[in-house]
């Protein structure tokens, strides 16, 4: 599981194509997101996934379309996603490009896992979500989903209509957008997984476009990219993925980081220190970051935010903040619209 998960720039353009699609202004969406646009100048370069998870709630906002995460598949072509949609062109058959979609998944977004499961006659293409730096599950379920299954009808060159559609988040209050954009597949929320169910003899359908000669020259890049995006992140990444998996449960502490690190607390300290960091600090950092998230998303008050950061009371939250930013709560609040 990645320490700090990231997403590739060519997804984060696509979603600022979509946005600008939509008649709102990306830069400005950017800036507010805290992207840094040096970022989408590299065609394999990453962004972090709580900048991807700030500028999809500023994405909505912004382009007045809750669906928008639905909509996504429609406004940019899939082969605008890099080496990874080149290798699946690329593919002799639908079933062979799920295989390197599987393989090479996390080129594109290493915070969720992409799997196929085999049922009978029918497959299912799973997307599990593996990073707690994502708050926002929806928006990264609805528009993997609705891209893969645009993307397969796509490089196959045939409509075929899925079996069922599996979300594993609580029905919304409205549902139609979802079930027309799936149509005809009944959409079941609230399920233990999420995924499309497709008939198997979808596998064997042929891409139009396959080239095994440019297959074979695509595939060592993807390698090398994925070989990149897996190497042992630094200890500094550890121990923020640790504090970001522990506060949903309670307020973390320096034992319970170690203790999931193998260390002991004094040869964290020991290290970090020799690393430029300390304990306390990345924990405030993981917080900062939480919290102003959140406090954009206009969406939990400052007291659940308080307690959801593991801080004991709203005021220990508040005099932290102020410490952190210069300014309460409730005027960062104010600021983000």
């Amino acid at each position: 599981m990645p320490a700090d998960a990231t997403i590739s720039s060519a997804s984060v353009k696509g979603l600022l194509y979509a946005v600008t699609q939509c008649g709102a202004d990306a830069k400005a969406l950017s800036q507010a997101a805290g992207l840094d646009s040096t970022l989408l100048k590299d065609p394999d370069g990453r962004v972090p996934m709580a900048t991807m998870q700030r500028l999809w709630a500023l994405a909505v906002q912004a382009t007045n379309d809750p669906h928008l995460d639905l909509h996504l598949a429609g406004h940019v072509h899939h082969s605008s996603y890099g080496v990874l949609a080149y290798v699946l062109m690329n593919c002799p058959t639908v079933g062979a490009a799920i295989h390197k979609l599987c393989l090479y998944g996390d080129i594109v977004c290493n915070g969720t896992r992409i799997s196929l499961r085999h049922r009978g006659n029918s497959v299912e293409l799973v997307v599990d979500i593996t990073s707690p730096t994502i708050v926002y599950p929806h928006f990264v379920l609805n528009s993997e989903l609705s891209i893969y299954l645009h993307m397969l009808r796509g490089l196959s060159g045939q409509w075929f209509d899925l079996e069922a559609v599996y979300l594993a988040y609580p029905a919304p209050a409205n549902t139609r957008e979802h079930e027309r954009v799936f149509s005809p597949a009944p959409v079941q929320f609230d399920s233990p997984y999420s995924a499309l169910r497709l008939p198997a003899t979808v596998l064997a359908l042929p891409i139009p476009t396959a080239d095994p000669q440019l297959l074979a020259m695509l595939e060592p890049h993807a390698a090398a990219l994925l070989e990149r995006l897996h190497e042992r992140p630094a200890l500094a990444d550890r121990v923020r993925h640790e504090l970001l998996r522990l506060l949903v449960q309670s307020a973390p502490t320096l034992e319970a980081v170690a203790r999931a690190l193998s260390l002991s607390p004094r040869t964290l300290q020991l290290q970090l220190r020799q690393d430029g960091h300390s304990y306390q600090q990345l924990l405030d950092e993981v917080r900062r970051e939480l919290a102003e998230d959140h406090l954009r998303a206009h969406i939990l008050s400052i007291k659940d935010i308080a307690f959801l950061l593991g801080f004991a009371e709203p005021g220990v939250f508040i005099r932290a903040f102020r410490r952190w930013t210069g300014q309460t709560p409730g005027m960062f609040r104010r600021g983000t619209g």
